[in-house]
């Protein structure tokens, strides 16, 4: 465990990647430099996330709403995907990161559908950190869909609470968020884990994403230590 960091490290941190088209903007550059810049920063925050300590990284890579984008950007943001999973899975599985998707694989072609499950499937057996990319996702997609399945499933509505609904989301198997980070100054949740981030610490900072690097993080780490998370209750009734 890195010296510089509170004893309790979260065991799973969500992020909010916000920011890259005005830090472009600011530059005099394309909105995809930005997206581009802050894939290149991915790179290093996963890298301190290991090394840290935090056992689940979940990132807000591309979300329901973003087709609604113009057609260049959103073709541009798939391509980037393209390009990080041919250019990074190595380093990934060599890394000990296991790779799980979040989302619908539904708009993407079906070569780079099957480039991703491919990915999943080399990286399941590493245990360093998992890495959760929530592609093609939305919070209310996610349940619309699990109450969905639930009813494919026939179940009893009496049968089903928590447990069950967590058993049905795209996040089966991961812990909820102890801490969800957002960047880029936005104070808002945009349907992102809605459901697993009820009692999630949150914290905000005005730094873009491609400038949010491994000290911030670490700050936010600290933060999160200093507070007394209650889940609802008082600490006299725990």
């Amino acid at each position: 465990m890195d010296e510089g960091l509170p004893e309790a490290v979260p065991t799973h941190v969500a992020i909010i990647m916000d920011g890259n088209g005005r830090w472009a903007r600011e530059r005099g550059l394309p909105r995809l430099a930005g997206h581009r810049a802050g894939v290149e920063n991915l790179r290093r925050v996963l890298r301190a996330a290991a090394d840290f300590g935090i056992g689940y990284l979940t990132i807000y890579a591309f979300s329901t709403e973003n087709w609604e984008r113009p057609t260049g950007e959103v073709r541009g943001l798939i391509n980037i995907l393209e390009e990080v999973i041919d250019r990074e899975l190595k380093e990934l599985q060599a890394n000990g990161v296991q790779l799980r998707h979040i989302g619908r694989l539904e708009g993407l072609r079906p070569q780079l559908q099957e480039k991703v499950r491919q990915a999943i499937e080399l990286t399941k057996h590493n245990t360093r950190l998992v890495l959760n990319v929530a592609w093609n996702y939305g919070g209310r997609d996610e349940i619309i869909q699990a109450i969905q399945r639930m009813l494919e499933d026939g179940l009893n509505p009496l049968s089903i609470d928590e447990a069950v609904v967590n058993r049905y989301l795209f996040t089966a198997g991961s812990p909820d968020p102890d801490l969800v980070i957002r960047t880029s100054g936005e104070m808002r949740v945009s349907n992102f884990l809605i459901w697993q981030s009820a009692y999630s610490e949150w914290w905000f900072t005005p730094t873009y994403w491609p400038d949010f690097g491994p000290e911030e993080l670490r700050q936010a780490l600290w933060a999160y230590a200093q507070r007394e998370r209650r889940f609802g209750t008082v600490p006299a009734l725990r």
